[in-house]
């Protein structure tokens, strides 16, 4: 993971709002089911007190690495981004230059990355190529399928 996760307000407001439902739903209820199963006697063959430790490493972990995450995020304000060039959260507009096929996404961090909704990771081979670009610029981005050439037909908000 590199050192700086850039992330709009919404996403960083969700992380936040999901670190917290870990420490306080769900980190509590992991350990109930532990002391529950722990009281059924013998742990040397309790199943689900393996199964609860299990759930409650595994929701460590995520706790772990969403901490991690919340860290290095740094908050991008819509309101000043440049639109002349493609940058983070802005939504560019591109053809592909051998299909003739216009596309627009939305330029994001990696954790709000969702092709279906049009959003590209900054990290992804087109993000990559895309960043800097002007309008009116061909970009050369090398997908696993090999060299494709977009041009930049439009930047916005």
């Amino acid at each position: 993971m590199s050192d700086v996760m850039y992330v709009s307000k919404e996403a960083f407001d969700r992380m936040k709002e999901e670190m917290h439902r870990l420490k306080t739903v769900e980190r509590p209820a992991a350990s109930r089911a532990i002391a529950e199963a722990r009281e059924k006697g013998d742990l040397k063959e309790n199943a689900e007190y393996d199964a609860a430790k299990e759930h409650q490493g595994i929701l460590e972990a995520k706790m772990s690495q969403l901490e991690g995450q919340l860290a290095i995020a740094r908050v991008v304000d819509a309101s000043t981004i440049d639109t002349s060039k493609v940058s983070i959260l802005t939504k560019v507009t591109i053809t592909n230059v051998a299909t003739k096929k216009t596309v627009t996404y939305q330029i994001v961090g990696e954790t709000e990355a969702d092709l279906k909704a049009g959003k590209i990771s900054v990290g992804s081979p087109i993000g990559k190529g895309l960043l800097g670009k002007v309008v009116g610029d061909v970009a050369e981005v090398i997908a696993p399928t090999g060299l494709i050439k977009f041009k930049i037909e439009n930047i916005s908000i």
